[in-house]
């Protein structure tokens, strides 16, 4: 197993070692977590968009999201871990999320690029020359051979993409506790 096969398949569960780290070094204030909720939920917002077109496996999917960044639901993680971040009020839990973020979602776009290559060939090539990796362009790409699809609850659902809109509520009530134990 490639150290790409290995973060592409244990980012989530490494990542429930790291919230423990996250939680443990964090100092949440009601500040701090009011406004890590709002940043975090710009996050879930672009990467409940980008989930509603992602048809995983079945096509390149380059319309929506997809036709100003390559990687929309990892840029709306950013601004979740960025969200995260702030919400916990430590510089250590920030430095533990976003060096987290920067070095295991590199390798993983890495990884999913040399796949969808694998599986598209020269249609993905052309893709990835109009749009890029990772910060979205300020309007969408013009692909020749786009795929039509549009924005579906159904396909937000099939892709679970309330998870990490749970997830995050689960970690901002537990920073809460943290809080309140806090000051108790």
């Amino acid at each position: 197993m490639t150290p790409l096969d290995f973060f592409a398949r244990w980012r989530v569960r490494i990542g429930y070692l790291l919230a423990v780290v996250v939680l443990w070094f964090s100092c949440p204030t009601p500040r701090s977590i009011l406004i890590g909720a709002c940043v975090g939920s710009l996050g879930l917002a672009f990467r409940a968009y980008a989930a509603g077109y992602l048809h995983k496996q079945a096509v390149l999917t380059t319309t929506g999201p997809y036709a100003r960044t390559r990687n929309p639901l990892y840029f709306g993680s950013s601004i979740l871990t960025l969200g995260t971040a702030i919400a916990t009020n430590s510089r250590v839990s920030a430095v533990f999320l976003l060096v987290y973020f920067a070095l295991v979602y590199s390798l993983v776009m890495r990884r999913e690029e040399i796949e969808l290559r694998g599986h598209h060939g020269v249609e993905f090539d052309a893709y990835a020359q109009s749009v890029p990796l990772f910060f979205p362009r300020l309007t969408a790409a013009k692909q020749e051979d786009t795929s039509t699809g549009s924005f579906s609850w159904s396909q937000y659902r099939k892709n679970h993409e309330y998870q990490a809109a749970l997830g995050f509520f689960l970690l901002l009530v537990a920073l809460v506790v943290i809080w309140r134990l806090h000051v108790a």
